[in-house]
């Protein structure tokens, strides 16, 4: 029979219920950009997104398609493709007032010849209103706090294959204004503001990438590659203008160890470089330094018109990220987690601002009631690669547009993510290593087991091949706490060569590890034994019955019942039959090896394995997956076999088959968090009273949002 289902939301809600009820964000829903497209295999992507002004409907640029698609959120829960409009070149940024859409189009013929429009459309009617031509090539659009004018950034960018990549590469870009009317944009309006001459680098080849503009009609422009400020009126005047800085940062990780997390390293003099920028108030704007041509100061700065600098993060925004384990560290050696995009808005009477962290996946939510000292509230998961945002303050609510579309690699495609605040507790994240006495990084959680009073330990995979580390989490705490990092170790230094797919307790305290062997990466199949220290004090090879059959897809999951230790496999290899995969044993006293099979499901896209075996009370439990993500996921369940048929035969017998109950179906809890269906389920843990708990490998944030979920789903 099934075992009582409890979502995730009421296991937080559960984990949560000692926590005094207080205004949280939290996602509510996802739109993939595919919901436009004709041909939903076609790449697109939701780059840029604004609101229409009565806050029903949603337009994000899309530049693979050339157009800008619409979404209806009449309900926020259920957004619902409204179509596209396709335009005549690359939308570079769009912007919304009233009932219109004013979208900034590229048209450039090549580098040396930039050129772009402004075009208007009726939202309703989806007609053109009005087309403006801009003199070269845009980059993003502010419209006015009152609606009247706009301005774009026209950066008229650098081909970084000439000239060494580097700026003083003619024409340089400038701003312009238009008025804004009925009709949309009043093109006769149009004002040009010169801003060369400005900057320390490159002053005869500015660079305008964002704008924004204040409720005085002052509009604030980054320069990134010239590392420089404007603030200019909308007349055309000069108000201020200065250089963005430097900044010196430590603890931080800065060279790609090919898989190992390490903040110990430091940059100084490391130019902004901002990208993003927000008006905070009338005197106060954020900049977020995401870094282009030198620089990339990982961080965010408050600066004071004047350019006064009012609030540095420092190291501080990517520390909060590395705990929530969103830290890409294939990035170190380049801009780190790389804040890209801002949002400002108040919301609920509390001004919060909104950095958005480009290659982590995730935003960052401040309260910036003192300017001076903003409070980091919450950390959102994200799709991949957020570029823009829109708050809805009205509403409530908060959208990301997510640029990558994996398109063509079987991963998650483009989506717009809506978020609400919400009266309760933030369901994000749900595993964190905030709290513990130092920095520990984590990711690719892909086995775990239960230990004593509501601890669990847990080991990451190959991603962290530098680095293979045994966390200890505290469940008993919302949201569960990593409050351990131990490293596995050969004589002392991390082992190498070990693809950790699974943990069980050994007898003699210590642990038993299971990796995965790898043939093209030298990685073996095998067993480790390692004491409380996690030096490997025993390896175990595998018999030659089993490697005579070996492929890839090897052990995922170890589990101890007595002195027998018992690992799944995740496919067949090839000695199996179609649909059937070993459980195979081994006697840690007599060496003895053997196998059962167990019957696994069959689906028509993709393939399902075992990705995580457990030994609790009369049963074993195994984690069955598809390697499908959104909509194709199908196959995310938790059966158990009774300990009874768990009777092995010889290696290289007929092997016997054991039966298999459904305990638990993963894909509904999986919807339940608003964002898309994860594939990699591949973690369980059951303590002494019965509690479950379930993990999601994150990939180490690549090609992945970095969303680790980490539930209980009551009870077995």
């Amino acid at each position: 029979m099934l075992y009582r289902v409890i979502s995730m939301a009421s296991t937080v809600a559960l984990m949560s219920s000692a926590v005094a009820a207080e205004m949280n964000f939290n996602r509510i829903s996802s739109f993939p950009t595919t919901g436009n497209n004709e041909d939903v295999t076609a790449e697109s992507s939701a780059e840029i997104v604004g609101v229409s002004g009565d806050g029903m409907t949603l337009a994000y640029s899309d530049s693979p398609l050339g157009a800008v698609g619409f979404i209806d959120i009449t309900d926020p829960v259920a957004p619902a493709p409204a179509g596209r409009i396709l335009l005549d070149g690359e939308p570079t940024a769009v912007s919304l007032t009233g009932n219109t859409a004013l979208v900034a189009i590229n048209t450039s013929e090549s580098y040396t010849a930039p050129s772009g429009i402004l075009v208007s459309y009726d939202i309703r009617t989806r007609v053109r209103t009005a087309t403006c031509n801009l003199g070269g090539q845009p980059d993003s659009t502010a419209v006015s706090p009152d609606g009247t004018f706009i301005a774009v950034a026209i950066e008229n960018e650098r081909n970084e294959d000439a000239g060494d990549g580097r700026t003083g590469q003619a024409p340089g870009g400038f701003i312009v204004t238009f008025d804004i009317d009925k009709d949309g944009a009043d093109c006769d309006s149009m004002v040009k503001i010169d801003v060369t001459g400005l900057a320390g680098i490159s002053p005869e080849d500015p660079e305008p990438e964002f704008v924004d503009i204040n409720a005085l009609g002052e509009i604030v422009v980054t320069l990134q590659e010239n590392n420089h400020i404007v603030v200019a009126s909308a007349a055309g005047d000069i108000l201020s203008h200065f250089s963005a800085g430097s900044v010196d940062l430590e603890d931080i990780d800065t060279t790609d160890e090919r898989g190992a997390l390490i903040f110990t390293q430091s940059q100084t003099g490391r130019l902004r470089e901002p990208d993003g920028v927000q008006w905070i108030d009338d005197a106060h704007f954020a900049t977020a330094n995401e870094g282009d041509m030198d620089g990339g100061a990982r961080g965010w700065t408050i600066f004071h018109k004047d350019g006064t600098v009012v609030y540095e993060s420092g190291n501080s925004f990517e520390h909060a990220i590395i705990r929530a384990g969103h830290y890409p560290d294939k990035r170190s050696d380049s801009k780190g987690v790389e804040p890209e995009g801002m949002e400002f808005a108040v919301i609920g009477g509390i001004p919060y601002l909104f950095v958005l962290a480009e290659h982590a996946s995730i935003v960052g939510v401040y309260d910036v009631s003192d300017p001076s000292a903003p409070v980091l509230r919450q950390l959102l998961p994200s799709g991949i690669g957020p570029e823009g945002a829109v708050a809805i303050p009205a509403r409530n609510l908060f959208v990301t547009a997510n640029e990558t579309d994996l398109t063509g690699s079987g991963g998650i495609r483009s989506h717009v993510m809506i978020y609400a605040l919400q009266d309760g507790p933030a369901r994000y994240p749900q595993l964190t290593s905030a709290g513990a006495d130092h920095l520990i990084g984590w990711g690719a959680i892909s086995g775990m087991v239960a230990g004593e009073d509501g601890l669990i330990y847990a080991v990451n995979d190959s991603f962290y091949g530098y680095q293979p580390t045994i966390f200890t989490i505290d469940t008993r705490v919302f949201p569960a706490r990593i409050i351990n990092a131990l490293p596995v170790t050969r004589a002392g230094r991390p082992a190498q060569k070990l693809d950790l797919e699974g943990i069980t307790l050994d007898s003699d305290g210590g642990f038993w590890l299971a990796s995965e062997g790898r043939t093209d990466r030298l990685i073996p199949h095998a067993l480790y034994r390692v004491d409380t220290t996690g030096e490997i004090r025993e390896e175990i090879s595998l018999p030659a019955e089993l490697l005579a059959a070996e492929k890839r897809f090897g052990f995922e999951g170890i589990t101890r019942a007595g002195e027998t230790l018992w690992m799944a496999v995740q496919r067949e290899w090839a000695d199996d039959p179609e649909n059937r995969v070993k459980l195979v044993s081994y006697n840690t006293q007599t060496g003895a090896w053997g196998a059962v099979h167990h019957p696994k499901a069959a689906v028509e896209k993709g393939w399902v394995g075992l990705s995580e075996i457990s030994f609790a009370g009369d049963f074993f439990y195994v984690i069955e997956r598809d390697n499908q993500i959104g909509p194709d996921a199908t196959v995310k369940r938790i059966y158990r076999i009774p300990a009874d048929d768990m009777v092995p035969a010889s290696l290289g017998s007929t092997l016997p088959v054991v039966g298999r109950e459904l305990v638990y179906d993963m894909i509904p809890d999986l919807r339940d968090h608003g964002g898309f269906v994860v594939d990699k389920v591949e973690g369980l843990a059951i303590l002494g009273d019965g509690q479950a708990w379930i993990s999601t490998d994150n990939d180490g944030v690549d090609d992945s949002s970095g969303e680790t979920f980490f539930w209980s789903p009551g009870r077995f």
